[in-house]
């Protein structure tokens, strides 16, 4: 499963970027907001940060955008650093927002003085009236020209705490008549007086994203900062930041990070913007992902039908499988839309080369060899990855009462059909060849089958390789263990569950079947397994002891996926 090295546009100016000198090591950082779980989206940023990094001996921040205290919960954090890490990637170093609060204050001190930002009394509802319109230029605020010294008196006063929320904000004056909306004056500082996770009750006022985001860049000295096309117009604003406040140009700035000992690596980053991830079949909106756990559409932020990475990881997707699909899907500034089979077809690919082999019987049907004695017991040595004899082999238990697949008998067979039928002759897999000779019957439900082994046919026999048209696989019932068996598919039945042409939301698309839950019977192996541990249940699919339920005197599985699509993109 050998990859070709990505090479995409990003990449290129990378390049560029360092045979030019304009950078001459490469920083990167992935910035999430601590306010929600990480979902296959942020996976393709992750992936890309961290993989640019690598590829070109630079490091990458892990930065926690915690401005607005509201939202933000440290179980968030431990999350996301918790599903970075299981990615495959560490940071080289771990940063908040918050830190650099201080910092942030200072150049919002300077901007005021020198004339480049002021103190705005108008309420919200007034702001949004004022900026204008895609078609018609915004009216200055009337306290545009406030006096530099008046604008920086008020903005002491609503750190200490003086005023209101949503009183006064301090705004940057850029240019109100701009035809990028977001140039219109924005706000950098707003009230807001609630906690901080990290500082408190020490701020009562926070910066805007956009300041905040683009000071942290330019402090930790990021190279080039990777985002989404979403702020591709916002980047006139992240350039003015960092150019206006100038970090390079007035490290006195810093200085309260290095009385604390940090590094003075100020740098003027480089804003980069890419295609975010588009799937079918599944929504990524963190509203709607929130109504979905709000509303007990799913259990909770772990639910294996969620595209959040802890959903994911909990489905039995492995690491790997992500890592590849970021590769197959790449980079570029094309939206598109991505089946949701690509992934899964990642899945498989990554699951077949690594995950060991298993016997399980999903919908039971009990096989009663007649021609061996009741007491028989034998164990038989399998190899545990047919094309990887690394993963070493298992005892498997075989005795004269096995458990087979009820699909895998038909007393009146379909056309085609080539398992086991009154008097046909099937292999079991490892085993060697059954006739069967009856089968008994509660009303028209059959119970049970009946066999006879033909011993000249077990491996090593005579007739070992003697022709069958069928192969199927088998656990003894003597020794299987029970487990609970969970069918995950995919959670909306709709390859688009946003569209809305036809008067639906996005709750009027899910698959009804997109969890069901069976009980089964597994060889001991399987059952005692460690959580997480993934496996290929012969003829089945891919299946993972769930990272919660799981135990190994009560085994529940996920399925991941099955050994082949079964659906189409719509």
């Amino acid at each position: 499963m050998t990859e070709p090295a990505p090479s995409d546009f990003i990449r290129q100016i990378v390049r560029s970027d360092l045979a030019e000198g304009r950078h001459t090591a490469i920083r990167t950082r992935f910035p999430p907001e601590p306010n929600g779980y990480l979902h296959l989206g942020h996976a393709k940023s992750i992936c890309l940060n961290f993989g640019i990094a690598e590829e070109f001996g630079g490091v990458c921040t892990l930065r926690f955008d915690d401005t607005n205290p509201a939202k933000e919960d440290p179980e968030y954090v431990a999350a996301i650093q918790d599903d970075v890490r299981w990615l495959g990637f560490d940071w080289a170093d771990l940063r908040h927002a918050s830190d650099y609060f201080e910092v942030f204050y200072l150049a919002a001190e300077k901007l005021i003085q020198d004339g480049k930002a002021y103190v705005c009394d108008l309420s919200p509802e007034q702001v949004r009236e004022y900026r204008g319109s895609l078609t018609e230029p915004g009216r200055d605020s009337p306290y545009r020209n406030r006096p530099a010294d008046e604008s920086l008196d008020l903005f002491r006063r609503m750190r200490a705490g003086e005023f209101a929320d949503g009183t006064r904000t301090l705004r940057a004056r850029i240019d109100m008549a701009s035809g990028n909306v977001t140039l219109r004056d924005p706000a950098l500082y707003r009230i807001k007086k609630v906690a901080h996770q990290n500082t408190g009750d020490a701020w009562c006022i926070y910066p805007m994203y956009d300041f905040a985001h683009s000071l942290s860049d330019a402090i930790e000295g990021i190279s080039h900062s990777l985002c989404t096309l979403e702020f591709e117009e916002r980047r006139p604003l992240y350039d003015w930041c960092v150019r206006e406040v100038a970090l390079t140009e007035h490290p006195d700035l810093l200085k309260p990070l290095l009385d604390r000992g940090w590094p003075n690596q100020a740098a003027v980053p480089r804003q980069i913007e890419f295609s975010r991830l588009n799937l079918n079949y599944t929504v990524m909106s963190k509203r709607k992902l929130v109504a979905m756990v709000r509303d007990g559409i799913v259990d909770g932020w772990d639910d294996p039908r969620l595209p959040t990475l802890q959903g994911i990881r909990r489905r039995g997707f492995p690491p790997e499988a992500l890592r590849l699909f970021a590769r197959r899907v790449g980079i570029s500034k094309q939206e598109s839309v991505i089946d949701y089979g690509v992934l899964e077809g990642c899945v498989r690919e990554v699951l077949d080369s690594s995950a060991p082999r298993r016997m399980a019987v999903l919908d039971p049907l009990r096989l009663i060899i007649d021609n061996l004695p009741a007491e028989h017991e034998q164990w038989l040595r399998f190899a545990n990855h047919p094309k990887d004899a690394s993963l070493g082999e298992r005892d498997l238990p075989f005795s004269s009462e096995l458990w087979i697949e009820r699909e895998d008998f038909a007393e009146v067979p379909p056309k085609g059909f080539k398992r086991l039928i009154p008097d046909g002759e099937v292999r079991l897999r490892g085993v060697g060849i059954v006739r069967c000779t009856g089968v008994e019957k509660d009303g028209d439900r059959i119970t049970a089958v009946h066999a006879v082994l033909d011993p000249e046919s077990r491996p090593g026999g005579p007739a070992a390789d003697r022709k069958v048209k069928g192969t199927i696989h088998w656990v003894s019932a003597r020794h299987a263990v029970a487990a609970e068996i969970r069918l995950y598919d995919r959670l909306f039945v709709d390859a688009d569950p946003d569209r809305d042409d036809d008067g639906k939301g996005f709750a009027d698309r899910l698959n009804p079947d997109s969890r069901r839950i069976i009980h089964a019977w597994l060889e001991p192996s399987a059952a005692n397994a460690a959580a997480e541990s993934r496996f290929q249940f012969e003829r089945q699919g891919y299946f993972v002891a769930d990272r919660h339920d799981h135990r190994p005197d009560r085994p529940v599985f996920n399925r991941a996926v099955g050994l082949r699509d079964t659906w189409t993109a719509g």
